[in-house]
């Protein structure tokens, strides 16, 4: 993960859906990050979905997607692309996978770069 934890335009309640994985060492990277980049720019235009955050060390991956509501979660999971792509990982992509679908209530965090600014703020 690069940069800031993803900033939402939204307030708790919202949902959360976990991805993780592990990658099969003999994988098609290059077939892999199509469909990745592709499930990507499907996701964006889903009615419902809030924005994503992911990382990735070795052959294990996270994935955290937010979402508005559990049927926009329902709705993206049958997708006719992203149910293409379900299937090559369950084939040819993951050696074991787990998705958790979460309701967040509540959230909270600090950003160096904000406490900075603001005693940049007070000192003048």
């Amino acid at each position: 993960m690069s940069g800031h934890p993803a900033r939402l335009d939204v307030r708790p309640p919202y949902y959360l859906v976990a991805f993780s994985s592990s990658r099969r060492p003999d994988l098609d990277g290059a077939a892999y990050a199509r469909t990745a980049a592709l499930m990507e720019q499907l996701v964006q235009r889903s009615p419902g979905y809030l924005g994503a955050e992911s990382a990735a060390q070795g052959d294990k991956g996270i994935t955290l997607s937010y979402w508005r509501d559990e049927a926009s979660i329902r709705e993206w999971k049958r997708n006719a692309e992203h149910l293409v792509a379900q299937q090559l990982g369950k084939e040819a992509w993951y050696a074991a996978y787990r998705t958790r679908v979460a309701l967040v209530q509540r959230e909270y965090g600090w950003e160096e770069e904000a406490a900075e600014a603001e005693r940049d703020r007070r000192r003048e």
